[in-house]
């Protein structure tokens, strides 16, 4: 793990302003057309707090809907509770990422979210937000896209959940980390994962047992090296290849 790396997943952000034009994942948040100046207009908006720990919440389901977040270092998991009050997993959320476009429709938070490690946050308030892309069609539509986003990704994990064997979810689950990471030009072989088995078992609908058994087959045929969260993609093709495989076996 090269520390550049290890500083971008896990690190506190600085107590240091900085403008959205100056950081590092502008490229990954902003749309690429906006010029300097409606960057300006954007930051002016942008309210950036103390970071949250381990276990803190950024917002709770039920929540009136006020801000979506990008978050600047560390991750987020958003969960919601079910009527007998099983917890769900609903989502994993990197740095680059937005998190918070639960909020909308009905003015109130669907899920909750919650820090998996120290992660710092921008705070955009979406009415403010919604004014401003009025303004700058190039916000506008990223913020169209952001929503688009989150619709496929919602449609993925109902398809990954219904068609495909536990070792395909597993292998999607890793793929889709890896490609997050490449993103930001860092290695997608090699990275830390920032959810517990625990919870990618509660995600993927499988039980921890199976997750723990997925892992010992990866890297019995050397796809994968796993100490604990810790990940090595050491054949891609082959973890790729496991993604179409559909199966009986039951998960839970």
């Amino acid at each position: 793990m090269n520390q550049h790396q290890q500083r971008i997943c896990t690190a506190p952000h600085s107590k240091v302003y900085t403008h959205c034009n100056d950081c590092r994942l502008n490229s990954i948040c902003l749309p690429l057309s906006l010029e300097f100046s409606d960057i300006d207009k954007l930051d002016s908006i942008v309210q950036r707090g103390k970071p949250l720990q381990k276990g803190d919440n950024l917002y709770r389901s039920g929540d009136p809907f006020k801000a979506i977040y990008a978050i600047r270092s560390g991750a987020i998991k958003t969960w919601s509770s079910s009527r007998d009050g099983e917890e769900k997993v609903t989502g994993f959320y990197l740095p680059g990422e937005v998190v918070g476009l639960d909020g909308p429709a009905e003015n109130i938070h669907i899920n909750s979210a919650i820090a998996l490690q120290t992660t710092s946050v921008c705070a955009i308030p979406f009415d403010r937000l919604e004014a401003l892309s009025r303004q700058v069609p190039g916000l506008q539509r990223n913020l169209l896209q952001l929503l688009s986003r989150e619709i496929n990704s919602d449609q993925k994990q109902f398809n990954l959940l219904g068609r495909t064997s536990a070792e395909a979810r597993v292998a999607s689950l890793l793929l889709s980390v890896s490609a997050r990471y490449e993103r930001h030009q860092l290695s997608a072989q090699e990275f830390t994962l920032p959810m517990s088995r625990s919870d990618m078992a509660n995600f993927l609908g499988l039980t921890l047992e199976t997750v723990s058994r997925v892992f010992s087959s990866l890297q019995k045929r050397n796809i994968v090296s796993a100490n604990r969260k810790d990940i090595v993609i050491t054949e891609m093709l082959a973890l790729r290849a496991l993604t179409h495989k559909n199966g009986d076996e039951t998960c839970r």
